[in-house]
């Protein structure tokens, strides 16, 4: 099955805050890989994933208590 790539603006903001979203995404089926740019203004969230659907890691982050929505192209 081929890897999909998809990525978001959240409010992860902090090594603090990637640990507390990575037993979710970590735990989430289908995600590959994952990394939070902490860096960019937007803190974009970038996840690549198999089977995991975008909605799957946006209801994942959410659980989380984080906010995050979908970037576009």
């Amino acid at each position: 099955m081929e890897n999909k790539t998809f990525k978001f603006k959240t409010n992860i903001n902090c090594s603090g805050c990637v640990s507390g979203v990575s037993s979710f995404l970590n735990g989430l089926n289908g995600v590959t890989e994952w990394e939070v740019d902490t860096n960019n203004k937007d803190k974009i969230l970038t996840v690549v994933a198999d089977t995991a659907s975008e909605q799957d890691v946006i209801d994942s982050v959410q659980k989380a208590g984080f906010n995050i929505e979908p970037v576009q192209g």
